[in-house]
């Protein structure tokens, strides 16, 4: 078992503040949650705690960065969904550069429950001209894409989990905005089915399609870490291959990864897009068990993509 996102997080904000005194932290009374305390420690001239006061955090972060800070705004992914005007004023209207960084996302949080599972989160966040959305799917690929967008200008949403996640990207891997990332590459074609997933349900789906090929069928699976703007490219390329795509993801059944590749499959394409989503509210529970529960795991993959691969 690899290591939380949160967690690779914190270990390159740190490294990465020691490179750029621009940086700075405002946390909403979380800090241990979403792994700044070591952040606030070193640098406490750029940390701030505002309390449990997430808008007031949001305009901080607005003002800062339009006097030339980078602020790191932390908190759980479902506080940043429920301070959505906010942001869309103060943040993505403005352009302001500041990165959104939202813990504990999705059902993967286990035990803490329904009330602080986010699974509508990115479906507002991509909903918002000027907002980028980023989820990566495990530390080495976190800490990538933390260096990334402390560059990028811009307001950001770095989506992450509370739980573990296996590695899934080699020691050398190179973050790029915007790509999607084959897994696997040169064992499966995709000439059958490709399986695109996103953040913690992405190591689940490389070991579906894995599976899958096992027992014969060409089927490739894809990272989409950015979520916002997506690779229209890859999902292009992966329709025109198979005339079909199945997405995975631990977020709801609209607006997340499944709706982004839908979008572009309408608006440029032909083929069968089938969404393996959160279709409920969650509940508290063991992470495994709610993967299993919710449709997420390995097995569950398999199963469906075996009966997309039924369709014409």
């Amino acid at each position: 078992m690899g290591k939380a996102t949160r967690v690779a997080f914190g270990e390159a904000l740190l490294k990465i503040a020691a490179k750029n005194d621009r940086v700075v932290v405002i946390n909403a009374d979380l800090g241990k949650s979403t792994n700044t305390v070591k952040f606030v420690e070193k640098y406490p001239d750029r940390s701030f705690n505002v309390g449990v006061a997430e808008a007031n955090m949001i305009g901080i972060g607005a003002g800062l960065a339009l006097e030339g800070w980078i602020p790191f705004l932390c908190t759980f992914a479902t506080f940043v969904a429920g301070r959505f005007e906010t942001i869309r004023v103060s943040l993505a209207y403005n352009h302001a550069n500041v990165k959104i960084v939202g813990t504990h996302a999705g059902i993967g949080i286990g035990e803490d429950g329904y009330s602080q599972m986010a699974i509508e989160d990115i479906a507002l966040m991509r909903s918002l001209p000027n907002m980028s959305v980023i989820q990566p799917g495990d530390a080495i690929e976190t800490e990538r894409a933390v260096e990334y967008i402390v560059e990028h200008r811009g307001p950001v949403f770095l989506r992450l989990t509370r739980q573990k996640v296996e590695d899934v990207n080699p020691p050398d891997y190179r973050f790029e905005f915007g790509k999607g990332v084959i897994m696997d590459a040169g064992q499966g074609e995709g000439r059958d089915l490709t399986i695109m997933a996103t953040g913690g349900t992405v190591y689940n789906a490389r070991e579906a399609a894995r599976e899958l090929r096992s027992q014969g069928l060409d089927v490739r699976a894809v990272n989409i870490h950015t979520l916002k703007p997506i690779d229209e490219e890859v999902v292009l390329d992966s329709i025109q291959r198979s005339g079909r795509i199945l997405t995975v993801e631990d977020h709801g059944l609209r607006g997340g990864l499944g709706s982004a590749v839908c979008e572009v499959v309408a608006e440029r394409g032909e083929g069968v897009v089938r969404r393996i989503a959160v279709r409920d509210f969650g509940e508290s529970g063991d992470p495994v068990a709610l993967y299993k529960k919710f449709g997420l795991s390995i097995d569950n993959i398999v199963a469906e993509a075996k009966k997309l691969l039924k369709t014409k």
